[in-house]
């Protein structure tokens, strides 16, 4: 049997080098934290007493966990209340001349080192049910195993593979099972049936600067003008922040022979497009302002004025990861959302994310943009060519173990592992 100790900054990390030097076959005999990490004592080739061989039981395990974390809270609590009880004052007038007081500084010190303590055990436990899980589920199930790996290769967020493996939990033909993951896929993106630009009203693009805002309404409003004139579209700016966005949809306008109205920050925008009720399609051109902003809250209160009766549009790049996208629908969310334009599809390397994004929030799909042409570049979406064009930009490689146990293991962390292939 050979055994070794492994130090780390973390638990996440510890255990990688475990795998990594001692391989899967590894067993952790032995924790503790540290100053500056944590210590992992772990054994090739250990031998457990016979009556603790058991086939894995992941409900039993799933139970565990929960009984360990009720533990671990009452022990908080516990060490809470004693400190609680210590520092208070007795009750009863003659006493001895008190003892030393404790220091509070101390006794927070004492409360962080149980958290700490506390914080790993739950990472080592989530660490090793997870890989529990996926180890099991590819000695088992290694259909449902690859069909993870496929969506994973595609950059699928977990939540999405989840929902679509539950589609196939009972198919037993591998390439049918992928076929019926991609169809629901497809499905679940939401399209308009009808060009937004064809309906005409007042359209606004919001989201972060950089986004690709102004691009895209360059080519929203060039396509238009080239399929119904001039005479009835108008553009509006209220990005009174930055005087080269104000220059290029002037340098638009005038190109296109299509009056340009600046809303200057505070003007009533209702107000603004008062003289334009006429046009038969308005197209704004907002600020890409941070999200702690409060002009920010000002500009999206405006558009989602019932009286303005805006269709708002998100615009998001698909070169963005998945936690800014998310981040940003949550802030841009407020205005109303009619739906959104995907941009910089020519420059992303996977679209897993950002079609992950579009399922889990249901935000329908107005329009694709793939590059800088005006307005060539700009096409309306159709779902299973977006779907297939993800698999063809797919990872060449299949994702590596230590990615899928450490994606189980978030599946625990999110109560959801019992319910796993």
């Amino acid at each position: 049997m050979q055994v070794k100790r492994f130090f780390a900054a973390d638990m996440r990390q510890a255990m990688k080098l475990v795998r990594d030097e001692l391989g899967a076959d590894a067993a952790i005999i032995g924790n503790r934290r540290l100053a500056g990490g944590v210590e992992l004592v772990a054994a090739l080739n250990y031998q457990l007493p016979n009556e603790l061989v058991r086939e894995p039981n992941l409900q039993l395990e799933a139970e565990l966990r929960k009984t360990q974390e009720m533990i671990a809270s009452a022990q908080v609590e516990m060490a809470i209340r004693s400190e609680s009880e210590q520092t208070q004052p007795a009750p009863v007038a003659p006493v001895a001349p008190p003892g030393p007081r404790r220091d509070p500084e101390s006794t927070e010190g004492m409360l962080d080192a149980v958290r700490s303590e506390l914080t790993g055990l739950r990472e080592l436990i989530e660490m090793q049910l997870g890989t529990m899980v996926w180890g099991n589920i590819q000695e088992n199930r290694p259909l449902i195993a690859n069909l993870w790996r496929r969506m994973q290769r595609i950059g699928l967020p977990v939540d999405v593979s989840k929902k679509l493996m539950d589609e196939v939990s009972d198919e037993t033909d591998s390439r049918r099972a992928w076929r019926i993951v991609l169809a629901h896929l497809a499905r679940s993106l939401i399209v308009p049936e009808r060009e937004p630009l064809e309906e005409g009203g007042v359209i606004a693009l919001v989201g972060p600067a950089g986004m690709g805002k102004t691009t895209t309404l360059a080519k929203m409003a060039a396509r238009y003008v080239l399929k119904h004139g001039a005479k009835n579209i108008a553009l509006v700016s209220m990005d009174g922040y930055r005087i080269g966005a104000q220059e290029q949809l002037k340098t638009l306008g005038k190109i296109l022979n299509v009056p340009v109205t600046q809303v200057e920050p505070g003007e009533s925008l209702i107000e603004a497009l008062e003289p334009l009720r006429k046009k038969r399609l308005v197209l704004i051109d907002t600020a890409g302002l941070p999200t702690a902003d409060p002009a920010l809250r000002q500009q999206l209160d405006a558009l989602a004025a019932a009286d303005l009766n805006a269709r708002n549009y998100l615009v998001l790049a698909a070169t963005s990861q998945e936690q800014v996208l998310r981040a940003t629908y949550q802030s841009y969310k407020r205005c109303g959302l009619a739906g959104c334009v995907i941009t910089k599809l020519d420059e992303a390397l996977s679209l897993g994310e950002i079609l992950g994004v579009l399922v889990s929030e249901k935000l329908p799909l107005a329009y694709l943009a793939d590059g800088p042409r005006i307005p060539d570049d700009l096409h309306t979406p159709r779902s299973h060519q977006l779907v297939s064009r993800a698999v063809r930009m797919q990872m060449s490689e299949d994702p590596s173990e230590d990615l899928m146990a450490d994606m189980f293991a978030g599946l625990y962390n999110n109560t959801t592992a019992r319910r796993v292939g």
